[in-house]
């Protein structure tokens, strides 16, 4: 049987954001936030049509200052570029292409996220617009130096690697190292660790597992909202589209309202 079209579109939150939306087919008051790695190509079009069959609203933003977003890369916590798009989610929105203006009426916000997406999703799970954090593979101490990458890599491979795609001075990039700055573990006893979930492998050599197992335990997130895989890597946000993943995160969704 062939699968339904997913319509989709393009807006632009506070200014500088821009995401892509996929839409549900019916009226839907729940929405999946994206946050990507980084550095990273943003593209999520599998698995914001698989969400959107799940009955959601699906925004993908880009980071202010990073590809087709304006302002400064990490000028701002990209947190707050994540609040940003919940807080316009009920304002209205314009899709640039068609002209349509959107007003919905969310009341349930996820926000999901990779890697260095998974620190926004974590850390905007502090503000009480959203619902819920899932993470996959994600980075929660930027100054955990026993293993994995090191910020002089991650910084090399931003600039160049992805010369003009995010766009901010070394300093911006500084913030990252004080520990303070978008750190998650800095915040652990802030957490609600039921609005939490993560999904990490144990072969994943640029976030080490013993860096998350750390964050778990300090935050006393449950056991049954943190599912270790025995392989897989540095985990994308497209492992959710697996059936032995997307069923422990429904399962969370479903429970944790």
């Amino acid at each position: 049987m062939q699968k339904r079209l997913i319509q989709s579109g393009r807006t632009r939150f506070a200014n500088d954001i821009i995401a892509e939306f996929w839409m549900p087919k019916k009226a839907s008051g729940r929405a999946i936030i994206l946050c990507d790695g980084c550095p990273t190509v943003p593209s999520k079009r599998r698995l914001g049509e698989f969400l959107a069959r799940k009955g959601y609203w699906v925004f993908h933003l880009r980071y202010r200052g990073s590809w087709e977003s304006g302002g400064e890369f990490l000028k701002y916590a990209p947190r707050e570029d994540v609040l940003l798009v919940a807080e316009g989610l009920n304002k209205g929105f314009i899709e640039i292409w068609s002209g349509v203006t959107y007003f919905l009426d969310i009341s349930d916000i996820t926000v999901v996220g990779a890697s260095f997406g998974g620190a926004a999703a974590l850390l905007s799970s502090l503000d009480p617009r959203i619902s819920r954090a899932v993470t996959l593979a994600p980075a929660v101490d930027f100054c955990y130096g026993k293993s994995g990458e090191s910020f002089a890599e991650f910084e090399r491979q931003v600039k160049e690697g992805f010369a003009g795609a995010y766009r901010g001075p070394t300093k911006n990039y500084a913030k990252l190292k004080t520990g303070k700055f978008y750190n998650p573990i800095a915040h652990a006893k802030a957490f609600d660790p039921t609005k939490i979930f993560i999904v990490h492998a144990k072969d994943d050599k640029v976030v080490p597992l013993a860096s998350v197992r750390m964050f778990a335990g300090a935050t006393k997130l449950p056991k049954k909202n943190f599912q270790v895989l025995k392989e897989g890597g540095h985990l994308s946000t497209n492992i959710a589209t697996e059936q032995n993943v997307w069923k422990n995160i429904a399962r969370f969704i479903a429970t944790s309202k």
